[in-house]
């Protein structure tokens, strides 16, 4: 945000023009330890962010992506391109030293994972060095790589929601609801106005590709089933979970196991209450409510997934990987 900042921590956002790139030119452009030095565009070259994204003020021009140039005007990169793009990006960026947060599908699952659920992977020698960006699973490891993935929203909702309990499921249902945003820019520009509206329906209900990412993060045997739905609102996420488990256990003593299991983490909220997605637009917090309702425990997580879910989970990884408190600019 004007100024110098210490070496290292001059950041570019690659693909900042689709709602999670977007958000995150915002997060970094305004983060008191960052500079933003650059954002990318694949279409959208040679008009400023701002004109795009009057709200979000940042007043840069959208370039090319030509990595020679990123790299000598960055240390970092959050690279916001769809599944199978982000690759040879992610790619180019490691091979001239950034420090990258990916935030599609490239690098967060393994390879025979990956290529079947997705497509062929461009980049597989660089699967080995990724860590799954889930920053209250896997924040130490995330210190000290070089190349993160941030989460699916969905995953992430869900993870954390099950997360304290995730050693004695027996069988999980998960059924998550996101506004239209996820989708992304491109789809949701295409998608007519009374398709969504006054509308709620589930889709992929056979296998959607953020399953992949439960199946690596759950343990083994673990069963669990996924169903997503659209609902007619422009952000936000709410994932109902529904756990049996390998031995019953009382109210009060599920609550017990997610406060010691969440004490100390600054983005997680325990709520008296099922939350709303209201409480959380905008922010980086997932707000969980927890109870037993016959033989299940009811985990309920809250996101905004363009902030949680996407970019503030990307940046919230980011200052870590740069030794910068957890928390700054997100806040």
């Amino acid at each position: 945000m004007g100024g110098s900042v210490p070496e290292g921590r001059r950041a570019a956002v690659v693909g900042a023009t689709g709602f999670g790139g977007a958000v995150c030119a915002l997060l970094v452009h305004r983060h008191p330890s960052l500079e933003l030095t650059a954002v990318t565009a694949r279409g959208d070259a040679g008009r400023r962010h701002d004109e795009l994204y009057p709200r979000y003020r940042v007043p840069l021009v959208l370039e090319e992506l030509d990595p020679d140039r990123i790299a000598e005007r960055a240390d970092a990169a959050l690279v916001a391109y769809p599944h199978g793009a982000a690759a040879p990006a992610v790619k180019a960026l490691r091979e001239r030293n950034l420090k990258v947060v990916d935030l599609s599908a490239d690098f967060r699952l393994d390879r025979e994972r990956y290529e079947r659920w997705y497509r062929s992977h461009e980049a597989p020698e660089l699967l080995d060095q990724a860590v799954y960006g889930l920053t209250e699973a896997h924040r130490d490891e995330i210190r000290g790589a070089d190349l993160v993935a941030a989460p699916g929203c969905y995953p992430t909702a869900a993870l954390l929601a099950v997360w304290p309990l995730r050693d004695h499921i027996d069988d999980l249902v998960v059924d998550a609801k996101s506004g239209v945003s996820g989708a992304g820019r491109e789809a949701t520009s295409t998608t007519h106005f009374v398709s969504v509206t006054e509308n709620v329906e589930a889709y992929k209900v056979e296998g959607h590709r953020h399953a992949a990412e439960l199946e690596q993060e759950l343990p083994n045997g673990a069963r669990f089933t996924f169903v997503p739905h659209l609902i007619p609102m422009e952000q936000g996420l709410l994932a109902s979970c529904y756990l049996t488990l390998d031995r019953p256990l009382p109210a009060e003593e599920v609550r017990r196991v997610y406060r010691d299991a969440y004490a100390g983490e600054p983005f997680i909220e325990l709520a008296d209450e099922p939350p709303g997605t209201d409480e959380v637009r905008e922010t980086n917090r997932c707000r969980i409510h927890v109870t037993v309702a016959g033989e299940r425990v009811i985990a309920l997580a809250a996101i905004d997934n363009l902030w949680k879910g996407a970019a503030g989970q990307a940046v919230q990884d980011l200052n870590l990987m740069l030794g910068l408190p957890e928390v700054e600019g997100l806040e």
